[in-house]
């Protein structure tokens, strides 16, 4: 009597990229929704942004569609469960090459040491 509850399920698309190896993604979604509408004769003063109102008997569905659909995103999306990522050094995507390495860095503060001792070498 105080209003229309408003439920059903929402189907969407996404389209993103993976959050470690930046690799295009897409995926579909299915959301469940429910919210009550209250007359506006019903509403009570001070509640407008906390209470979905009727606005001349016309449902508005597009907050409760983006606020569902919003919270139900994932936080950091991957293309796969067990994504390794991109290399940080070089950027390769690592689900490409499994076995990429690269020479250990060494340290600045030694840098100088191993520079004097390829000197003495080729002396």
């Amino acid at each position: 009597m105080e209003g229309v509850l408003v439920t059903g399920t929402a189907h969407a698309s996404l389209a993103g990229e993976c959050a470690r190896c930046l690799e295009p993604l897409t995926d579909e979604m299915v959301v469940d929704l429910q919210e009550l509408y209250v007359y506006e004769d019903h509403a009570l003063p001070g509640e407008d942004d906390e209470v979905s109102t009727l606005q001349d008997d016309l449902v508005d569905l597009e907050p409760l569609l983006r606020d569902a659909v919003v919270l139900a995103l994932p936080f950091q999306p991957l293309c796969m469960d067990d994504c390794p990522g991109l290399c940080p050094d070089c950027g390769a995507r690592l689900a490409d090459d499994p076995d990429h390495a690269h020479e250990a860095a060494i340290d600045p503060r030694w840098a100088t040491l191993a520079e004097l001792k390829t000197q003495t070498e080729h002396d």
